[in-house]
This record gives structure tokens, sequence and C-alpha cells, in this order.
């Protein structure tokens, strides 16, 4: 299971992320079915990555679509792998919101590549139809991240469902188990159109969107899922413990 705690801008503090830091350090300590990475904000990401040598690893929040130059307040795909960096976080509804295109989306999962950052492509719909119409929405955002890069490339994409809907909910107004599992399912279905052979089926496919303790071993056990994409709750240290707890 690979579980990504997104920080986001709650962490605030240097004190504050090592001590979250420290949390996870304790808690994968001696375990082996659970990697865990941390994607805290910028800075904090340099200062904590800085001679680590546990088994944590790092992603960046986002990257920049630039590849450098004079881009002011710009964060390169580059300079994250310089800092520690394995993962970077592409496409969150967050920067969607805040005015990233697919074409953007694209070209900044392009410069991850180039830079040996492995992808973790955000997608998901804002509401769910009866008549299907997400499907579309979701082939959509896939399709276009992903159709100009070589079946190498797309090879190393990890794909994580975050359907704008359940963010910030409960546990009991999240997703399904059951539907969960379709929809990894249909994702896996339109990767095989981009994808060699079986590649699609040993990519990554990461769920994000109110998953807590009461429903994260169900998720991870029913779904076909290869492990979640956490916002908030991974800033909560009692929180954080019983999710790696409940999938270990």
């Amino acid at each position: 299971m690979l579980l990504v705690a997104n920080w986001k801008a709650y962490v605030e503090d240097i004190k504050r992320a090592k001590e979250l830091f420290s949390l996870g350090k304790r808690l994968v300590r001696g375990q082996r079915t659970t990697t865990v990475v941390l994607a805290p904000p910028s800075v904090l990401l340099g200062a904590l990555a800085l001679g680590n040598s546990s088994p944590i690893l790092f992603a960046a929040q986002d990257i920049s679509a630039t590849t450098g130059g004079a881009q002011t307040g710009e964060v390169t795909a580059q300079v994250y792998a310089a800092a520690g960096a394995v993962y970077a976080i592409i496409g969150h509804s967050e920067r969607r919101a805040a005015g990233d295109s697919n074409a953007v989306i694209a070209e900044k999962l392009a410069h991850a590549l180039a830079h040996g950052l492995v992808p973790i492509l955000c997608i998901g719909e804002k509401e769910r139809d009866t008549e299907g119409r997400y499907l579309s929405f979701l082939r959509e955002e896939l399709t276009l991240a992903i159709k100009s890069l070589s079946p190498k490339e797309r090879r190393k994409v990890i794909v994580a469902y975050e359907p704008e809907w359940a963010i910030e909910k409960t546990a009991a107004l999240a997703i399904h188990a059951d539907d969960l599992c379709e929809i990894v399912l249909y994702i896996r279905k339109v990767l095989a159109e981009f994808l060699p052979g079986k590649s699609s089926a040993h990519t990554l496919v990461l769920y994000g969107g109110s998953v807590e303790p009461a429903n994260i071993r169900d998720l991870a056990a029913s779904s076909g899922v290869d492990g979640f994409l956490i916002g908030h709750a991974s800033i909560d240290p009692k929180t954080f413990s019983q999710l790696i707890k409940e999938i270990s």
C-alpha cells in the first residue's frame, strides 16, 4: 500500500513538520506492507528530506509548468528532485481550480518525468450523475494528461482518483468500496488503451476523499486500490497513526 500524506498549507512551521516526520518514521519502523510518502510545503520538504535515511519518502505538492529561468516564484521539477522529492502530485483539484488546464497538467507530467520524479496524477469529477457522464469526464482528464507521453513514460504515472464531491466529508458520505472498485476497473480500462500488453494492470491507482480510520480498511480490502492520498487527516497524529495501522 502507498499512503501519500498531502499536508497542503496546514503545516506552517518547521517544529510541527519535524514532529509529524518523526511520527511517520516511528509508524513505518519495521513496516513492510505500507510505503509512506509525505508531501509538505516546498520549503519544509527541503528541510526534512536533507540527509533523510528513513523509509519515509517525499513528494512535491505541485511543480511549475516552466523549466526554469526568469520565472520568479516558480519551483521547477528539477529543484524538487534536487531537494529530495521522489514523487510529484500533479493535477490536484485545488490546482485545477486555481487555473491548471489539462494542457498545463500534461506539461507538468512531462517535466516531472524528465527529472526523475514519479507523477501522481489526480483526476476526479465534481459531481456524480446517474447517466454516467462523469465517466467521460474522467476519461478526458486521464487521456489528455498522458496521451503525449511515450509508452515508457505512461507506465511510470500513478493515478489518484479524487472525486471532488467526496472531499472533506465524513466516512459515511465517502465513496463505497463497490463503487470505488468499479472506478478502479474503469481507470485501468482507459489506461489499457495507452499501455502495451497488460501494463495497465501494474499501474498504481490511489484514492482520496474522506478517507478515515472508519472506512480505510474496507476500501483497501474491497476496492482494488493500491493506496490512498490523504489530506487534512494526515496532519492529525492520532488519525494518521490509526490510518496506517488499519491498512498495515
